[in-house]
């Protein structure tokens, strides 16, 4: 190529043969190109500047790195950019893999060309100086240019193992909510290839552990397997609250002992359920609530379980709680009545589209934000699918008792959607003859005798108040002459006695709802016209 003239930008340095007596020596020179590039290794946020900026420091020169695209990347302070211009034919070559290297002169700057990697496009790295480098310094050039390849496959692989981590837990999550609405089937459809073990288990508890949401992510990934999952389990970062870690243990055959260990299963380290028990035990900020064993398509029944467990678990011994509760109202209920009631209640929604129906379901035990999250749409929008569910229903889902009401008639439906319609006859039952049965009677008595004792009156007092004030805990101290700060002690403490989650997710209130209005204490919301 001719030589062009170009202004000489006064680029000053020595080459590294010509003897230049405050050079490193040769061991000094590698022991900070190594710490450099170490730095940079285990920083994958950092760019490669420091070791450009190393090589100029060694040759005097003057670097640019160019990208495949033909732009400076990056490039020490004095490099002349302007020099580039007539070499465009010349980076072609180069970064399409015709060329590994070439030198050559634009006026008084001498250039040096490498090419960087063995992958076309590949990037080149530019020295310019007042003179040529010798050869060593052009080994040296072109070592340093490789490093910084290494260094880039380096940074593009690990940019690509983020991607598979988060692409692993959004197909984890899928899958958890596969669980969650009891489609076993689908979740096996939507891991065609690498079913996990936990959809051969007939039986799964769910451990849901608390904990910093940055912890989150290092816990998934120390137990990870080769396939994006954890083995016989299924861990899930919770998108709905930062600070849960979703744990889906499989359940050895047997009733287990309520903490998550079932006969035979091992509490060690290798244990998926014993290394969480563990992780309570080093950590004071962390908590675990522990599900009961349920079938795998009744995986929603157990996160309820834990949700009500981890409530508990910050006062319990150890920090760790198991589920103690009773069986669930819609278990007790006489099938085809409760199927009959719920049905006509439920009726109108089926008029509605998909969406609003599932919004609806998930707004009775997730916050509006939260649902938000878990469909992936505003919460404007969410707001506006249960503005259309209220007017099909005509509800209020503002207030407490309604929000019970809706939430009993889902689970109803949920727990029997593969029963029939009953046969002959169209009488739907209303509330009052569907829950005035002597299973519905014990199963509030039940729930409510931990609170008989008489140091716990005002804690049943405080608790019927803030239902009938709409779990308003402001107007609730109010009404009886309390501080907020009291009526926050007493839904604590009974949060403990019932094992239920009162106020961190508030999934426990609508069994409150109807604990007080079975045994005729508060009127339950009243039915719908069919």
């Amino acid at each position: 190529m001719p030589k062009r003239a170009l202004v000489p930008y006064g680029l000053e340095g020595t080459d590294l043969m010509e003897g230049d007596p405050a050079r490193r020596a040769p061991d000094g020179r590698l022991d900070e190109f190594l710490y450099v590039v170490g730095q940079l290794a285990w920083r994958p946020d950092a760019g490669l500047q420091g070791v450009v900026d190393w090589l100029h420091r060694q040759l005097g020169r003057e670097i640019a790195l160019i990208d495949s695209a033909g732009a400076v990347e990056l490039s020490t302070p004095r490099f002349p950019e302007e020099a580039l211009v007539p070499l465009g034919p010349m980076l072609t070559r180069l970064t399409t893999g015709r060329m590994s290297s070439a030198a050559t002169e634009i006026g008084a700057v001498h250039l040096r060309l490498e090419a960087v990697g063995t992958e076309s496009p590949r990037r080149v790295l530019v020295l310019a100086g007042p003179t040529g480098l010798s050869p060593r310094a052009s080994s040296l050039a072109s070592h340093t240019g490789s490093v910084i390849s290494i260094l880039h496959r380096a940074r593009t692989a690990d940019t690509a193992l983020h991607g598979y981590q988060e692409k692993a837990h959004q197909l984890r999550v899928a899958l958890f909510m596969a669980l969650m609405a009891g489609d076993t089937v689908l979740a096996r459809r939507m891991t065609t290839g690498a079913v996990p073990a936990l959809l051969e288990c007939d039986r799964v508890r769910v451990h849901l552990l608390r904990c910093p949401p940055e912890d989150r992510d290092r816990l998934a990934r120390v137990h990870q397997d080769s396939s994006g999952y954890h083995g016989r389990g299924l861990m899930v970062r919770c998108p709905v609250y930062d600070e849960h870690l979703i744990c889906l243990i499989a359940e050895d055959d047997g009733p287990g002992d309520g903490q998550g260990r079932g006969p035979g299963a091992p509490d060690g380290p290798g244990d998926l359920g014993g290394a969480l028990r563990e992780l309570v035990g080093e950590h004071p900020r962390y908590a675990l609530g522990i599900s009961g064993a349920h079938p795998l398509r009744a995986t929603a029944e157990a996160y309820e379980q834990a949700r009500h467990a981890l409530a508990v678990a910050g006062n319990a011994p150890g920090r760790v709680a198991g589920y103690r509760g009773q069986e669930p109202l819609e278990r007790l209920l006489p099938r085809d009545a409760a199927v009959g009631w719920a049905r006509s209640l439920l009726r109108p929604l089926r008029s509605l589209p998909a969406l609003t129906v599932e919004t609806t379901r998930l707004a009775m035990h997730f916050p509006r934000s939260g649902v938000a999250d878990l469909l992936g749409i505003s919460r404007n929008t969410v707001t506006a699918h249960l503005h259309r569910a209220e007017d099909a229903l005509g509800v209020d889902l503002r207030d407490v008792r309604s929000r019970a009401t809706v939430a009993l008639a889902l689970a109803v439906s949920g727990l029997h959607q593969d029963t029939e319609p009953v046969a002959g006859g169209t009488d739907v039952p209303g509330a009052d003859s569907l829950f005035r049965t002597p299973a519905a009677a014990a199963w509030a008595e039940g729930f409510l005798e931990p609170l008989e004792g008489a140091g716990h009156r005002r804690v049943r007092t405080t608790l019927r108040t803030w239902i009938e004030t709409n779990t308003d805990a402001q107007r609730t101290a109010r009404s009886l002459g309390n501080s907020r700060t009291t009526v926050t002690a007493h839904l604590r403490t009974a949060e403990r006695l019932l094992n239920r989650d009162l106020l961190a997710t508030g999934s426990g209130v609508h069994d409150l709802v109807y604990a007080f209005g079975l045994l005729g204490e508060i009127p339950l919301a009243p039915d719908r016209a069919p």
